[in-house]
């Protein structure tokens, strides 16, 4: 076997390798996305115990991640401002916000097609307002 084709070989397998340690790195990082989302409950939160202010609150799933800001006066919810939202589909889901503002409540649907994206939205929102409770 002539070097070039040792070297060639030698190539080859660092590339298959790398491409398996690659592989199995996202694999085991969507493994670990699916296993946040669906382990995601969203909680009530009764406004009459958060005070007035604005809070943020954020919430990771590995693929999809937001951040919040929400604004509260009077025990209702004024506004939310998603500050990011790290998605790939989810898109159609930022109006979730705007959503919750006229409900004043964490129950609205879910988004079809953006169903983890709204998922990670409402609890950012829930975190927030979790952190104005008096």
């Amino acid at each position: 076997m002539t070097i070039v084709r040792k070297i060639v070989l030698v190539v080859i397998c660092i590339m298959v390798l790398s491409g398996g340690l690659i592989g199995g790195k996202y694999l085991i990082s969507v493994h670990k996305y699916k296993k946040i989302v669906s382990e995601l409950k969203i909680g009530s939160v009764d406004l009459s115990k958060v005070s007035d202010g604005i809070y943020t609150g954020s919430c990771n799933a590995e693929f999809v991640a937001a951040k919040v800001s929400v604004t509260v006066k009077d025990h209702k919810i004024k506004d939310i401002i998603l500050l990011s939202h790290k998605t790939e589909r989810g898109k159609s889901a930022e109006v979730i916000p705007g959503n919750v503002v006229k409900a004043q409540n964490l129950h609205v649907d879910t988004i079809t097609g953006a169903t983890n994206s709204s998922k990670v939205i409402l609890k950012s929102i829930e975190i927030a307002l979790n952190a104005g409770k008096s």
